[in-house]
């Protein structure tokens, strides 16, 4: 039977249908888009989906997530999902100072010589956390017991390289990250590179250890600064890149000794190649950080400014192509890898 509405419809009921029709979709439409935006979802998941949005489950690079599905043995597992269900969003610190290692070994039984995969699915990335090292016993100790559980949740398939610093020389950070990068290559074919400092934990697990299509920012807010941007261009703490992404630009400068800008340095070799650095929401990227005094031989490095203005002119001779150290040793410890080495000092 034909719907007779006179005062709208006072030509033929064919045409009158066809009206009442697209008069009640966008109706229709509407109701349907509301229902469906009304699902509950975490308050961090939403932060999350507001800063990649041009992610799916199916993996955040086609480049990375296909590497990864044609290596390993769980290569038949489906893909596990993005956001992981284990998460738990932000944690509380407490740092017991009769903590020991083998007290943090025994927490976390899947982990062996220093990695971890998870078992009932396939790893969205292989990621390689990359620690520079030194005189930093207690702050690896906590690190450790609070890492280790915050990947799993994440089911990352994961590996922590602890690199070690040698002899009482001046620290460079940088280049012990490029060792760390160096030396990973060698034992697996890892997809993304977490950079990260010894002292600072993640507080937030919806604050994902992936690699992105843009090097990425991890740390936003800190305790020490009342969880306020550092500043504007910071670029350190904790930063994640591709193997891709970071032999591009060709990794850190080597020539930083003593503290300071090299991470400037890293963030202006990525502006160079036209990257952007992308950061994960604020509410989720806090991080403690754990008090320390500076180190000896970790003064600040007058030189830094001086050394940043040149970036241009040296980044494509400096860095992971002229990184030249001497390989102490290497030992697959339960919680993790430590690589000694002598990275020689400034004058050498």
């Amino acid at each position: 039977m034909w719907l007779r509405i006179p005062h709208i419809c006072p030509v033929k009921k064919k045409m009158c249908f066809v009206l009442v029709t697209f008069m009640i979709f966008p109706v229709v439409f509407a109701i349907v888009h509301f229902v469906k935006d009304t699902n509950i979802t975490p308050k961090y998941k939403n932060s999350l989906v507001a800063f990649l949005p041009d992610i799916s489950d199916e993996g955040l690079d086609k480049d990375i997530s296909s590497k990864s599905a044609t290596q390993g043995p769980n290569q038949k597992l489906n893909l596990c999902p993005l956001l992981s269900p284990n998460l738990k969003g932000a944690t509380k610190f407490s740092f017991d100072p009769a903590l020991t290692l083998e007290q943090v070994s025994t927490k976390n039984p899947s982990v062996e010589y220093g990695m971890y995969r998870p078992e009932s699915c396939r790893a969205q990335q292989k990621v390689a956390i990359i620690i520079p090292f030194r005189n930093r016993e207690r702050h690896l100790l906590y690190m450790l017991d609070h890492l280790h559980p915050f990947l799993q949740r994440q089911q990352l398939e994961y590996g922590i390289y602890i690199i070690h610093q040698a002899e009482n020389k001046k620290f460079n950070r940088a280049k012990l990250m490029n060792v760390g990068f160096l030396e990973a290559l060698k034992e697996m074919e890892w997809d993304c590179f977490i950079f990260h400092d010894v002292d600072l934990l993640p507080e937030n697990d919806f604050n994902l250890y992936l690699c992105d299509t843009e090097p990425k920012q991890l740390v936003v807010g800190r305790n020490t600064t009342n969880y306020k941007v550092y500043y504007k261009s910071y670029f350190g703490g904790a930063t994640a890149l591709t193997q891709h992404q970071f032999a591009k630009v060709n990794g850190y400068s080597n020539n930083y000794w003593g503290w300071g800008a090299e991470d400037d340095d890293l963030r202006r070799r990525v502006i160079l190649h036209k990257m952007k650095v992308v950061k994960p929401a604020p509410d989720i990227a806090k991080y403690t950080m754990i008090m320390h005094k500076r180190d000896k031989g970790n003064e600040v490095n007058s030189k830094r400014m001086q050394q940043l203005n040149r970036v241009p002119k040296v980044y494509k001779t400096d860095g992971l192509n002229s990184c030249s150290y001497k390989l102490l040793s290497i030992e697959h410890n339960p919680l993790y890898i430590n690589i000694t080495v002598d990275i020689g000092s400034p004058n050498s």
